[in-house]
């Protein structure tokens, strides 16, 4: 199944010149391969206003998946779940739980130092990914499998 997605990272580092986003790009690349139709990137700073800002400029008119990329953490400007959960409107744990649960099996226990969280805004997926390349790839290939369905139903789709 095509679907639609959106990608936000967040990084004080990206915006101020002085880090590449390599998260974002990486993201993209793997969307792309799994089918989405991938029409919009977007860089925010740290922080819960930017974050929130940022999301519902993305998720406004929007029917797809958005993902974002860093600020998940415990540094004290990890503020990426705070602005999402301003943003959503029905949280959607089942996607987070289950990139813990991946990352705890996967020997490397740092899932269990993610704050992430995932909800619905309309019909837009929001999901918060690591800020790492490799993390946030292996966080989304977890997720991937119920974004379709999630889709669907958001989109008034029956239950299987």
């Amino acid at each position: 199944m095509t679907f639609a997605a959106r990608v936000l990272t967040v990084s004080d580092g990206v915006v101020a010149g002085v880090r590449e986003d390599a998260s974002g790009p990486a993201l993209v690349a793997r969307l792309t391969v799994a089918g989405a139709v991938v029409d919009r990137t977007a860089v925010c700073d740290d922080g819960v206003e930017s974050v929130g800002t940022a999301l519902r400029d993305l998720t406004e008119g929007f029917a797809g998946l958005v993902v974002t990329t860093g600020g998940t953490g415990f540094g004290p400007r990890d503020l990426t779940p705070e602005g999402t959960r301003a943003v959503i409107e029905r949280e959607a744990p089942g996607f987070v739980e289950a990139v813990r649960r991946a990352s705890d099996a996967s020997g490397r226990p740092f899932g269990m130092l993610s704050r992430a969280v995932a909800g619905t805004v309309g019909r837009a997926l929001v999901v918060n990914l690591p800020g790492s390349p490799t993390g946030a790839v292996e966080a989304l290939e977890v997720c991937l499998p119920g974004v379709p369905h999630a889709l669907d139903l958001l989109a008034g789709g029956r239950p299987h």
